[in-house]
């Protein structure tokens, strides 16, 4: 993670690292009211609920709104919360966004293709590079995971690989839950090294312990009264957009907020608040050197990502 940071230094000013690592703990101190693990957190207002395990903390939305603004990223105004691990070793978060855009039909779900979405980041990117200083540039490469739909979850998951001009690796974890009136975005932010141990518990800590509330379920839409939205699973993973709009204004405008927001300053802002956060919890340092027996047990046992979620929808269908 040191030789990550590193990397990301030569892309982020001196001034900027120092006012992050002096500034973000003693606002945190301050305001931020964090949640330990061991109980039933809401996530958004009457929205969701995640099971937090021990090995987490968690911001409620507002808490997590002033997090992201003392980190100096900017706000859309969708967040509805963020967890952490507790362990200062795994440097990784999760970040949950509500958009209501409209109950989403899954007509495309077997006719997602992989290969025009890719194309269209390809070309959207490379015209946006044109208009970018060197430093601001982005290429991407392939998928990492190319793009899958749940039908017992109703989400739609990817992860692209992507690289800066000095070559350096850029990706994220993305993973869409359709709801009633719209979508809950769930956002791995890691680095490529760390990605795939931090799937891990993404899926099985994580996902597997958030649920929708009844009324905001997907099956729960009613024709007859809720508003049905404008784009479809295409759509959704370009943004939102829809494919065509996409092409014309390029991935990188709708990617942009969310690389400045996660991949440079929040990996930063991670490494900068664990002090504080260690200090408040008052956390061991035995805890972080069981950490790494704990997910070798969980990277034996991991089952792909579309049977994890087969098999919680067919709890949640007996609840």
């Amino acid at each position: 993670m040191k030789s990550f940071i590193a990397k990301l230094l030569k892309s982020v000013t001196v001034m900027t690292l120092i006012l992050m690592a002096c500034t973000v703990p003693a606002y945190a101190e301050e305001e931020l009211n964090w949640v330990e693990g061991g109980q039933k957190v809401d996530v958004g207002t009457n929205l969701a609920e995640l099971q937090l395990g021990s090995d987490f903390i968690f911001l409620d939305a507002e808490n997590t709104k002033k997090y992201i603004t003392q980190s100096g990223m900017e706000l859309n105004g969708e967040e509805i919360g963020v967890v952490f691990p507790k362990d200062e070793k795994q440097n990784w978060a999760v970040y949950f966004e509500y958009t209501k855009s409209g109950h989403i039909k899954d007509d495309e779900k077997k006719d997602i293709d992989a290969d025009a979405l890719l194309e269209s980041y390809k070309e959207g990117t490379k015209e946006m590079n044109k208009e970018l200083s060197p430093e601001n540039q982005l290429f991407v490469d392939k998928w990492d995971v190319p793009p899958f739909y749940d039908n017992d979850l109703h989400s739609l998951s990817w992860s692209l690989l992507a690289h800066d001009n000095q070559n350096n690796g850029v990706i994220n974890y993305n993973v869409r839950l359709l709801s009633r009136e719209g979508y809950i975005s769930a956002i791995l932010v890691s680095d490529p090294e760390n990605l795939k141990k931090d799937r891990i518990v993404f899926n099985n800590k994580i996902l597997s312990q958030f649920n929708l509330k009844k009324g905001q379920r997907y099956e729960d839409f009613d024709s007859k009264t809720d508003k049905v939205a404008e784009f479809g699973l295409t759509g959704l993973i370009l943004g939102g957009a829809g494919l065509a709009v996409a092409k014309k204004v390029g991935f990188f405008a709708i990617i942009l907020p969310l690389l400045k927001k996660f991949w440079i300053v929040l990996v930063l802002a991670v490494g900068a608040i664990w002090a504080f956060i260690r200090k408040k919890l008052g956390l061991k340092n035995e805890q972080s050197e069981q950490q790494p027996t704990q997910l070798e047990q969980q990277e034996q046992s991991e089952q792909p990502a579309q049977d994890q979620a087969s098999e919680r929808s067919k709890v949640n269908s007996h609840e």
